[in-house]
C-alpha cells in the first residue's frame, strides 16, 4: 500500500512550500467556503462557524460554512479534493479525514491531495447514557452486556468514524456483544438515545456539553490521555483497565493540494490569528473545545501520524469499513 508514503510526501513537499513569504494576497472581499462534512449542530460544524464569525468580523474576507454530510466524511472530502485549488475553498477535516485511509474507504490517493492549513482545536469522545440509565459505570455497562449478549445498543456518528472505533476497541476488549447503530452524526445518536432507542453512545464532547452540564447525560469514560478538566469525573479508558488505547477527535482545516504557497500561508494566517482572538477563548470552551493552533508543517507532519497510528489500530482490532 502506498498511501502513507504519498501522503508524507505531499505534506512534506507542501510544509516547505508554507515557509514561503506570503505574496499576491488576496483581497478582503473574497468569499472563503469551508465545507464541514458533518451535519449541522455537530462539533465540526459549530467550530466551523466560530471560525468563519470570527474571520468576517475582524480580518475582512466573507466566510461561509457549507455542510456536506455523508459517506463516512468522503462527500464533502472528495468535493472539495475537486474544487479549484484557488484558497477559496476549504474543508473542515476531523478525525475521520484520518480514520478512512485506515478502513481502506475511499481513495487512498485522495487525502494525499490535501495541504494542511491549520489544526485547530481537540475534544474528548465520550461515552454516555441518559441520567436514569441503571448504568453508573462502564462496569455496569459491560457487566449488563455479557449477562443479555446482543440486546444493548451503542451508537455513533459512523460507521467508520473514531467514535466508531473506539466503540470497537471497548467491545473487542471487553469480550462483549453489542449492537452498533450508526447514524449520520452524533447528533441524531443523540435523540435516538434520549428517546431510548438505544442504550449508548459515543460522542463527540462539543455535541452533547450542555447535556452533560446540566444532567441529561451521564458520562461513563472518555479515550483521552488524561481525564478532561471539563469532565473531572469521568475516567478514562487506560484507567478502566480495558484498554491502553487513547485518542482525541482533532479539527483542522486543509485545502487541495496544489493551492499557491502563498495563499496557504495567508489562509494559516487568518485561521491561526482567529483562533487566538481573545473573544474567541470563551466561546470555544463553553463548546468544549480546546484550541491547538499549530498550522501548517507542524499540521502536516500530525496528519502523516495519525493516519499510520489508525492503521495500526485498524489491524489490530480488525477494525474494517461497513
Amino acid at each position: 500500500m502506498c498511501f502513507s508514503k504519498a501522503f508524507a510526501i505531499s505534506f512534506a513537499v507542501v510544509s516547505l512550500a508554507l515557509t514561503a513569504p506570503c505574496a499576491n494576497a488576496q483581497t478582503p472581499s473574497r468569499t472563503i467556503r469551508i465545507v464541514a462534512p458533518y451535519t449541522p449542530g455537530s462539533g465540526p460544524d459549530i467550530l466551523s462557524r466560530l471560525m468563519a464569525e470570527q474571520i468576517g468580523r475582524n480580518l475582512g474576507p466573507q466566510v461561509v460554512v457549507e455542510n456536506r454530510p455523508g459517506g463516512g466524511t468522503l462527500i464533502g472530502t472528495e468535493m472539495v479534493a475537486r474544487a479549484e485549488p484557488d484558497g477559496n475553498t476549504v474543508l473542515l477535516a476531523g478525525s475521520s479525514f484520518a480514520v478512512n485511509p485506515a478502513l481502506k474507504r475511499g481513495s487512498e490517493d485522495l487525502l494525499a491531495s490535501f495541504a494542511p492549513v491549520c489544526y485547530l482545536a481537540s475534544t474528548p469522545m465520550v461515552m454516555v447514557v441518559k441520567t436514569d440509565s441503571p448504568y453508573q459505570t462502564l462496569d455496569d455497562l459491560l457487566k449488563a452486556a455479557r449477562e443479555k449478549p446482543g440486546q444493548l445498543s451503542l451508537a455513533s456518528g459512523g460507521p467508520g468514524s473514531s467514535l466508531h472505533v473506539s466503540f470497537e476497541v471497548v467491545k473487542r476488549a471487553a469480550k462483549v456483544d453489542m449492537t452498533y447503530v450508526p447514524f449520520g452524526g452524533t447528533a441524531p445518536s443523540i435523540n435516538a438515545l434520549m428517546g431510548g432507542h438505544v442504550t449508548t453512545v459515543f460522542a463527540d464532547y462539543p455535541t452533547v456539553v450542555s447535556q452533560l452540564k446540566s444532567g441529561t447525560l451521564r458520562g461513563l469514560v472518555t479515550t483521552s490521555p488524561q481525564r478532561s478538566p471539563a469532565m473531572p469525573d469521568v475516567p478514562t479508558l487506560r484507567e478502566t483497565g480495558l484498554s491502553n488505547y487513547d485518542a482525541e477527535i482533532f479539527y483542522g482545516i486543509v485545502a487541495p493540494v496544489k493551492t499557491p504557497p502563498e495563499v496557504l500561508t495567508q489562509l494559516s494566517g487568518w485561521f491561526s490569528t482567529a483562533l487566538k482572538a481573545p473573544e474567541m477563548a470563551p466561546k470555544l470552551d463553553a463548546q468544549g473545545l480546546f484550541p491547538v493552533g499549530a498550522c501548517g508543517p507542524p499540521f502536516g507532519v500530525f496528519l502523516t501520524k495519525i493516519v499510520d497510528d489508525y492503521k495500526r489500530i485498524a489491524a489490530e482490532a480488525n477494525i474494517k469499513a461497513e
